[in-house]
């Protein structure tokens, strides 16, 4: 029996219905649909920058101007893939309204937009959306204060494809250690008489490699290859040298690919193995992710900051400067991951910037365990004048040395050592001295010494009254409320978690377009419950 409708072109059959879908697609869009006012803010935006990425050689394919807009809308509705935009473009009315009647592009068009031109202009697109809020009084940096608060998000990368920096050097070494001793022996048995350079580099390596070759040409040595035959000295000597080369150079690779980082992953070099809060197999697995740093004001997103480091200490300061390059940043409020000596410092230097950080001890002094910990400097007695610290025994400690300590960025710090002169027989030794378990010097040979930075403790004593005021206070409870909000909001309702590109220009694009979807639905969020112009939340006391 011959199955019906099975010709290619379905509109063969004709249909019964008319034309229900009215001519003009505005007519069913809701007039508080937030798609009215994506369209109305990306229209007040300068494309110019994002036109001249495009090749003045030929036509352009599909209006960058209506790229970004569907780009744009899709990261607001949780659609981020491009073949999830196409689809939607030819079956969401909110897609075809934004189109303005064309038809739908196609997927490789959105990726090659994504991919070829955004990275050169999104940047500058937030930034004029923060402008026009800022023009109109929507941010205010007097009223508010600079909300900077990190995520860790998870790459597009395989989580067992880590590449560690320790085991590489170790891996490294050992190769250095069997090349010094197997190298004489292959040299010896390959009779070509070739002296054994005294210091073994990958550069006297190579110029042994070459004499090797130099002599197997004018002694017409025939190399064999398979099983059966015997290899000559010579030949062992090449294939050896050969394959220690070709490992130095994958682990120089590794190495050079790491930088100043700890590990990096082969599906994605520019991703860093890291701890995350989403952990699937509750065992503290590390993934491969990017450390994303974002500054709000006015609970709307001014700038991002997205980098390799596992910590949030090392991007404060090349955000910071990046934020004031553009913006009148006055006062910065973060949480205490982002406290360091070398921050203190940045912002004391400068006349404009007022930091509000809670210490990463502020928390902890108020339990009774820190309060009894009698080996803690702080719950030791301190006199100025004589510059010692007495401990609960009564016994002194006193200044024997200063010494500095260079950062990763480049950052000197002066360390004070202070020392007991006598903790023999102390009673209270075992509470007072911490003893690691690599350590293997009896407890009984010990002092008690306190490495001590006098900048540091002041910064952190006049920090601790400065958040403690009504102004601190309230910017505090709002930092948990805009900073923290952003990455829930984000997470949760929009249902971004993972980044789904590779390689950091390209993760860029991609938060920097979710950014801006952010802030247009905090927009649409706060019209719609006639919220404009408020800056901070006042905490309710209970």
């Amino acid at each position: 029996m011959k199955l019906k409708n099975t010709q290619v072109e379905y509109t063969a059959y004709g249909t019964e219905y008319q034309v229900c879908l009215p001519m003009n697609l505005e007519i069913m869009i809701p007039s508080d649909e937030p798609v009215r006012l994506l369209s109305a803010v990306t229209e007040e935006l300068d494309y110019r920058r994002l036109t001249t990425t495009y090749s003045r050689l030929g036509r352009i394919e599909y209006s960058p101007r209506l790229l970004f807009k569907i780009v744009l809308y899709g990261c607001s509705r949780g659609i981020y893939t491009t073949r999830e935009i196409e689809r939607a473009c030819r079956e969401n009315v909110n897609f075809m309204y934004l189109l303005e009647g064309r038809p739908a592009p196609d997927h490789n068009t959105i990726a090659r937009f994504r991919r070829n031109h955004l990275p050169y202009a999104v940047e500058d697109l937030l930034n004029q959306m923060v402008k026009l809020r800022v023009d109109c009084g929507e941010i205010s940096f007097e009223e508010s204060a600079v909300f900077i608060d990190g995520t860790k998000m998870e790459a597009n990368a395989n989580r067992y494809s880590f590449v560690w920096k320790t085991a590489v050097t170790k891996r490294q070494i050992k190769l250095g250690e069997k090349i010094a001793s197997e190298l004489p022996k292959l040299l010896e048995a390959s009779g070509t008489g070739i002296v054994i350079p005294p210091r073994i580099t990958v550069q006297r390596l190579k110029k042994v490699r070459k004499q090797l070759y130099c002599a197997k040409e004018t002694g017409n040595v025939a190399f064999v290859r398979g099983k059966g035959h015997h290899k000559c000295g010579l030949q062992k000597a090449i294939e050896s040298i050969d394959s220690w080369l070709e490992r130095l150079k994958r682990y120089n690779l590794d190495l050079h690919i790491c930088g100043d980082r700890n590990s990096y992953s082969k599906t994605d070099p520019d991703a860093t193995f890291m701890h995350m809060k989403e952990d699937h197999m509750k065992n503290g697995q590390l993934k491969p992710g990017y450390n994303v740093n974002v500054a709000t004001v006015s609970e709307y997103i001014i700038g991002n900051y997205i980098s390799a480091d596992r910590t949030d200490t090392k991007p404060f300061i090349p955000f910071l400067e990046k934020l004031c390059q553009k913006l009148p940043v006055k006062r910065v409020v973060v949480d205490s991951g982002y406290e360091s000596e070398e921050n203190y410092h940045y912002v004391d230097g400068s006349e404009q910037l007022s930091l509000f950080v809670k210490p990463s001890n502020h928390e902890q002094k108020k339990k009774r365990k820190y309060k009894n910990d009698i080996g803690r400097r702080e719950n030791m007695a301190y006199d100025a004048e004589k510059d010692e610290y007495t401990c609960a025994q009564g016994r002194k400690l006193q200044a024997v040395s200063v010494k500095k300590r260079k950062s990763e960025t480049g950052y000197v710090q002066e360390v004070t050592v202070y020392e007991c002169a006598d903790c023999k027989d102390c009673p209270v030794k075992e509470k007072c001295i911490r003893q690691k378990k690599t350590d293997k010097t009896p407890l009984a040979d010990k002092v008690k010494r306190l490495n001590v930075s006098k900048y540091f403790i002041r910064q952190r004593e006049a920090m601790e009254k400065k958040i403690s005021t009504e102004e601190g206070i309230r910017l505090r409870s709002n930092r948990s409320i805009q900073s923290e909000g952003v990455f829930a909001m984000i997470k949760e309702d929009m249902n971004f978690r993972r980044f789904l590109t590779r390689g950091n220009p390209n993760v860029m694009v991609e938060w920097y377009l979710v950014s801006m979807a952010y802030t247009l639905l905090k927009l649409h969020h706060k019209i719609q419950t006639g919220r404009l112009g408020t800056h901070l939340v006042v905490p309710t006391v209970a």
